[in-house]
């Protein structure tokens, strides 16, 4: 740990030591090495178990810092945004948030160019270059009980959650990579069945059989998807892609729209733009936000522009 000066200038490091099967653990004193090479001042706390590093980011917040690196996955990254919204010392947007990617995923630094390799990511810090980005806040039920969660990335419901689900319990049994997401698409695709949803955005309503919805801020998910390919972080709207019912044949057939960007082209893929977003089904569907398997419909989703400012190394254009 190095010496503090003014905690306002200082980074409050969040490290995930279970993230990329234990290479937050493993890689630290590599990363701590570049980070004191480029003279930032800092200090580390180590998450114990999950949910955690929301506490010690409103600990940090609480205690005066203002700048925090989350390293780890999306997860780690999510609930560093939790915390940020879910604490009265300051408003969110007097925060800055940035992330060292450990494991594979890296989906929401990939929008901003954030590099995998450490001693480049810790360059892109350095040099602090920020801008204000949107964030999602839904609404969703787990069991009879109504919660909530803030998300900066992609919301995914019905088949995307399940993938999702399957993946995070291989996960924490210390498998990961990306070929695993993968397999579990395929596997998950065998018994998953489809619901009726009515999807209510800005008071547009849509029904149809759907196979899964995205809500994006960022663009990309699934470890390099690209189900809201026109999203963008900060102009004050979900970008909400709609794959309707479609034979599974199908769905493999056209995996290929997903990362090459041209998903909305398929004649049953439609997409939409909107602040204010009810979704209700029959049977429920299930909820992932950032990679983080939640709870179940009827959910609420709004979005607050500008709420909390990332670092970047580029901001993406259409």
């Amino acid at each position: 740990m190095q010496a503090s000066t003014q905690k306002a200038d200082a980074w409050y490091i969040i490290v995930n030591p279970n993230a990329g099967k234990g290479l937050g653990d493993r890689d630290w004193h590599q990363i701590e090495s570049f980070l004191k090479q480029k003279n930032l001042c800092f200090v580390v706390k180590f998450t114990q178990s999950k949910g955690h590093a929301m506490q010690l980011t409103r600990d940090g917040i609480r205690k005066g810092y203002r700048n925090i690196i989350a390293v780890g996955g999306d997860g780690t990254m999510n609930e560093v945004v939790n915390g940020c919204f879910n604490q009265a010392v300051c408003a969110p947007n007097e925060i800055c948030i940035s992330m060292i990617t450990i494991g594979t995923g890296n989906d929401w630094g990939r929008m901003f160019g954030i590099p995998t390799d450490y001693q480049e990511a810790i360059e892109v810090i350095s040099e602090k270059k920020t801008c204000l980005h949107d964030t999602g806040i839904v609404h969703y039920h787990h069991g009879s009980r109504r919660e909530k969660r803030f998300f900066i990335n992609i919301a995914g419901l019905g088949f995307d959650a399940i993938v999702a689900q399957r993946t995070n319990r291989q996960k924490e049994k210390g498998r990961s990579g990306k070929a695993l997401y993968m397999w579990n698409l395929l596997r998950s695709l065998i018994a998953y069945s489809y619901s009726q949803a009515e999807v209510v955005i800005d008071g547009n309503r849509i029904n149809n059989k759907v196979f899964t919805i995205s809500l994006g801020i960022g663009r990309y998910s699934g470890g390099g998807m690209m189900q809201t390919p026109g999203a963008i972080h900060d102009d004050g709207l979900f970008d909400v892609t709609i794959i309707k019912k479609m034979r599974k044949g199908e769905v493999i057939r056209n995996l290929k729209l997903l990362y090459n960007g041209k998903i909305l082209t398929h004649p049953k893929v439609e997409g939409y733009t909107g602040k204010d977003i009810l979704i209700d089904s029959d049977p429920l569907i299930h909820l992932e936000v950032d990679g983080e398997s939640l709870g179940h419909s009827p959910f609420e989703f709004q979005i607050i522009p500008k709420s909390i400012n990332i670092v970047h190394n580029g901001i993406p254009v259409n």
